[in-house]
């Protein structure tokens, strides 16, 4: 896993919820490609035709709020987003980002700092938010150690089977 992220921006405003990122009606789908074409269905129905997989997404205060399914944040990952950043975040949603794999960071002013389409960069270990395009650059919170393991291993179910892995070779 990369620590530091590039790509493409595409932001949104506030109080984005879990149904606007991905609408229920959508839950049954396991198909990574059916799943990553309705993501931001709710508020954005454009979406997979303005994003390119590979880029971040920016957004104002409380993203995620809503439902506690981590399907929200996983249709994301599908759709090849490769890092949230937002002002703040629903508890839930933060969470369940961290433990799929998908890094989001806390940025306040993020949502003042990028416009649709231009470049920005995360580095997620040093909490720096940066807009290529402008040159501009905030503070960040930077992630833990233990979330940078967590997103490393490719989320908290795949570190937990290397960990029980390891533990296991070291008994024998």
């Amino acid at each position: 896993m990369e620590k530091v992220i590039t790509g493409p921006v595409i932001k949104y405003g506030d109080d984005i919820d879990t149904d606007q990122i991905y609408p229920g009606r959508y839950l049954e789908l396991v198909e990574p490609a059916e799943i990553a074409a309705h993501v931001m269905e709710g508020i954005d129905p454009d979406f997979p035709r303005r994003f390119s997989p590979g880029g971040l997404l920016v957004a104002g205060k409380n993203f995620g709020c809503g439902s506690s399914r981590e399907h929200a944040p996983r249709a994301l990952k599908q759709a090849g987003v490769r890092a949230i950043v937002a002002e703040s975040f629903a508890r839930i949603f933060y969470r369940n980002a961290i433990n799929v794999g998908l890094p989001a960071v806390i940025c306040r002013g993020a949502s003042s700092l990028f416009r649709d389409g231009e470049l920005g960069r995360v580095d997620l270990e040093k909490g720096m938010v940066a807009n290529l395009s402008s040159g501009l650059t905030l503070r960040a919170n930077p992630l833990s150690g233990y979330v940078l393991d967590i997103l490393a291993a490719g989320g908290l179910v795949e570190l937990m089977k290397v960990t029980a892995a390891e533990e296991s070779d070291g008994k024998t």
